[in-house]
């Protein structure tokens, strides 16, 4: 009888690799990036579509996002494969992305017959990402409207009252704007129309936490968005962009005060009884 065929590894001890060493990526841990030299501190991790990413920061408060590949970050000088974290047992109340207490055990609520409305569906999703629970748990739905030039013909159709009241949130409400001029036609006891200065809700996301110094400046008469792409020499694909900027929302913290406050007024409109 045959025995089974054996290969012994013939490579000479002093030759073979040492295994790199997996180290989770604990907040507050500080690693440098192989390949760009960028040395900060681990602020969060997330899981994305693309992979697992880390976001760092460093001592100038810069924050940049890396994916967690393998053997990818030096920790006091050693080359590591950063991991998650294991989830850590609770001690205190667990909390929403938009920093208010969850409730345990709480179904979502049948839904209300009033409604937030918000321009386009990066909106529609940046909004979900932080305030979900909260509007389950009210019974708030967020919908989207591709632009508010039709607003007054849509108010029309859904008939605010005191048991369906209405939010709006508008891109770019400042004094003496098209958007500015929709909103006080349309505003009312039962209709409450609210807006960031922003040009688009992209800019609402934090610079440092997207890992970008500033939003950059785009020539008026071409697309803002094509041109933050352009500007940032990400590739010229918009969807693939805004992935990225919304997988660098953690929670409220990401996001600039000037729309923190206008969804929470909002939330408060629709479930409140005039």
């Amino acid at each position: 009888m045959r025995s089974r065929e054996y290969n012994p590894d013939l490579t000479p001890p002093w030759k073979r690799k040492a295994p790199v060493p997996e180290v989770p990526a604990e907040p507050d841990l500080v690693v440098e990036e192989v390949t760009t030299g960028f040395c900060g501190a681990v602020i969060r991790c997330e899981k994305t579509a693309q992979g697992p990413t880390v976001t760092l920061e460093d001592r100038f408060g810069k924050h940049r996002v890396f994916p967690m590949e393998p053997r990818g970050f030096l920790l006091e000088g050693r080359v590591v494969t950063l991991v998650r974290p294991a989830a850590a047992a609770r001690t205190g109340p667990r909390l929403t992305a938009s920093g208010s207490i969850a409730v345990p055990g709480m179904r979502a609520r049948v839904a209300r017959a009033g409604r937030i409305y918000v321009e386009g569906r990066h909106d529609a999703e940046l909004v979900e990402k932080v305030w979900g629970d909260d509007l389950r748990v009210e019974g708030v739905v967020v919908e989207y409207l591709e632009g508010v030039d039709d607003l007054p013909a849509i108010v029309d159709a859904f008939g605010p009252g005191p048991d369906a009241r209405l939010g709006v949130l508008v891109d770019h409400l400042v004094p003496g704007s098209k958007e500015s001029r929709i909103a006080a036609e349309v505003t009312g006891d039962d209709v409450l129309v609210v807006g960031h200065p922003y040009i688009d809700v992209w800019e609402a996301v934090k610079p440092s936490s997207v890992g970008i110094p500033a939003w950059p400046s785009v020539p008026r008469g071409q697309d803002w968005k094509t041109g933050v792409c352009r500007a940032l020499r990400w590739p010229e694909n918009t969807g693939a962009a805004w992935q990225r900027i919304l997988g660098s929302v953690g929670s409220y913290k990401d996001l600039e005060p000037a729309l923190l406050g206008r969804v929470e007024e909002l939330i408060d409109f629709v479930t409140t009884p005039a």
